[in-house]
């Protein structure tokens, strides 16, 4: 057996391994919608075995909705840095979870236990009940208390949208016993944290987000094991979420800098974090104890004046690019979600969230600086502290004076 590789030796080969072989160096770009087969008996016996279990069709791609080579490579490469048996790719993150949602309703399991904070999206396709799921909102501590015999799925997001409250992934998934955590790994990535490790079966990406990279893609990812990436695939095929070879090609480029866009990015927003602590306008930082590249921070002036007061900054949904992106979650991201349990999540109305990019970091900061608001008369030290997200109690995490590490801290 070869021996373990390092995830930035990963990153660049997972998924390529086969190109030398061929002659190759760059991964090809397969964009068939159907391939031909002179062979429909067995043809017809590979699509029987699909239909069965969702494996792979061993042999020829057959049709694209059912599977592409372009978009393989990407969740080979995915399910390696994720630590899993398979993952699978569709159209958007919303896609994938609501591949996860149907794989569990079409065993009757329609009840789901979820942790706010969420994206708010996911929040409001579970409250809403709109692929006929039912939803119980717990705290940590609530998980066991809140399964039921119908209970298909746990679902958390650690560091969570937009708040960067943490969770202690390994108790979680202990109280979930034997019903499935769905852990969103969006904003941590591979790079910082592998849930699998800790006991989550099933990861969830935003691909459009740091996987990608470049704000250029649209997609969404399931790390997990075989057999349930068999049941996702089967979703895929009949709902026909799939994922366009191009965006394969460019999730699985946009993998081979992960490591190193994610950490440079982390070394910036630790700085910003920094800097934002510090300052009397700024009312609290949200910071992870895991580090990233994601900051939200409340303002003690007008929110929107500081969205409008960027420039060099994008004032714009999404994340995980390589420019910095500022968003006013309670007007835009988590605006569908309820406003009593909005706030009751931590998302106040005041809170702005920050994407940091690869900018320099003077030149970041001279942009905050500009667009901040006055400061508040009054405003003490107590005011101004670090708030790191995730400590002992999920809805108030703990305040932490030690200076932030100047860079992020390596995988674990």
């Amino acid at each position: 057996m070869d021996s373990p590789r390092a995830l930035a030796t990963e990153a660049v080969h997972a998924g390529r391994d086969d190109l030398a072989r061929q002659g190759l160096h760059a991964p090809p770009i397969d964009l068939s919608t159907t391939y031909p087969s002179y062979d429909s008996r067995g043809e017809a016996a590979r699509i029987d075995a699909f239909a069965a279990t969702g494996a792979e069709p061993d042999g020829p791609p057959v049709y694209g909705r059912l599977g592409n080579p372009t978009v393989a490579r990407f969740e080979t490469a995915l399910a390696r840095l994720e630590g899993t048996e398979a993952a699978v790719a569709f159209a958007s993150g919303m896609a994938a979870l609501s591949a996860v949602l149907l794989v569990r309703s079409s065993l009757g399991l329609r009840h789901v236990v979820a942790v706010r904070p969420l994206y708010g999206c996911s929040d409001h396709l579970l409250t809403a009940g709109l692929l006929g799921s039912e939803v119980t909102w717990t705290d940590p501590a609530g998980i066991a208390d809140a399964l039921r015999p119908d209970t298909g799925l746990v679902m958390v997001e650690s560091p969570a949208n937009p708040t960067l409250a943490e969770l202690d992934l390994r108790a979680v998934a202990h109280a979930c016993g034997s019903v499935p955590l769905l852990a969103d790994n969006t904003f941590a990535t591979p790079v910082l944290q592998r849930p699998a490790e800790h006991g989550a079966r099933l990861v969830l990406h935003s691909a459009t987000k740091y996987l990608g990279g470049h704000g250029d893609v649209m997609a969404g990812v399931v790390a997990c094991d075989e057999e349930f990436a068999g049941r996702l695939r089967q979703v895929r095929f009949a709902t026909g979420g799939v994922l366009h070879p191009l965006a394969g090609y460019l999730l699985l480029r946009g993998l081979a800098t992960l490591p190193v866009r994610v950490r440079a990015a982390s070394a910036n927003a630790a700085e910003l974090a920094r800097r934002l602590t510090a300052d009397p306008r700024v009312r609290r930082v949200h910071y992870p104890r895991i580090g990233g590249a994601m900051i939200a921070f409340e303002v003690y002036g007008d929110p929107h004046e500081v969205i409008g007061g960027v420039r060099l900054i994008t004032p714009a949904v999404s994340l995980g690019s390589v420019d910095t992106l500022i968003q006013h979650p309670a007007s835009i991201s988590h605006r569908i979600v309820d406003e009593e349990d909005r706030r009751g999540a931590g998302v106040s109305d005041r809170l702005l969230r920050l994407s940091v990019g690869l900018e320099d970091v003077e030149d970041l900061w001279a942009d905050l600086d500009g667009a901040l608001a006055r400061p508040v008369r009054g405003a003490g030290p107590e005011h101004v502290r670090l708030r790191r997200a995730g400590a002992t109690s999920h809805n108030e995490p703990a305040t932490a004076s030690a200076p932030l590490a100047p860079t992020a801290p390596r995988p674990s």
